[in-house]
């Protein structure tokens, strides 16, 4: 591998915190291995299409950052801030987001197959057509998210949704129940009424029990 480069990749535009660029530049110059992100700023910064398999981003600030088709396979990203974050297409496939910041985030087409997400912001999340199969999905706040067209596969689904989440063309199974946000007050739904309000909303997703997983 050339001097500067990770098989020819390089940061379309890098972090303006100081520790996060020199980080960045070692990161880059080695040429192996995940990167240590541990509490750094990285917002604002273009790492589209990097691979970052096994880095750690925990507790990292990564608002507004784009990370358009990158690799985060089994990377830790937990208490990470990505508000306003461009996750398009991204791989985040066992990667770790409990007590992350989501909240406006754009994970359209994104694959987080067996991820953990427990305790997250995503309020205003942009999920169109991403990928949960496996994920746990605990105590995530999905009030004006968009989960259109979006599938699941026996997830763990203790969410919480509200009237503006967009469900529409959603398919799968989870596991429920749900708590739903309506005027200022809130109810737990899961079985077959929640299975209905999902269709009422144009999903097509089966809610089941934990008995009959798998």
């Amino acid at each position: 591998m050339s001097s500067g480069t990770r098989k020819g990749w390089a940061p379309t535009r890098f972090p303006a915190h100081t520790a996060a660029i020199e980080r960045l530049r070692e990161w880059i110059e080695v040429g192996e291995g995940g990167l240590d992100a541990v509490g750094l700023d990285f917002s604002e910064a273009d790492l589209s299409g990097g691979d970052f398999a096994e880095s750690w981003f925990t507790d990292a600030k990564l608002k507004n950052v784009r990370l358009v088709r990158a690799e985060l396979y089994r990377s830790d990203m937990q208490g990470a801030d990505l508000s306003g974050a461009d996750l398009t297409e991204c791989s985040l496939v066992r990667v770790n987001l409990d007590d992350a910041i989501l909240r406006n985030v754009t994970l359209d087409g994104a694959n987080l197959v067996k991820a953990s997400l427990y305790d997250v912001d995503a309020v205003g999340a942009k999920c169109r057509g991403t990928h949960f199969m496996g994920s746990s999905l605990i105590s995530v706040d999905f009030r004006h998210a968009d989960l259109s067209n979006s599938v699941f596969d026996h997830n763990s689904f203790r969410v919480t949704l509200d009237k503006e989440t967009k469900l529409e063309g959603a398919l799968g199974s989870v596991i429920g129940p749900v708590v739903l946000v309506h005027e200022g007050s809130s109810r737990e739904l899961g079985g077959p009424e929640l299975e209905q309000w999902i269709r009422s909303r144009g999903g097509s997703i089966q809610v089941v029990s934990p008995a009959r997983r798998g």
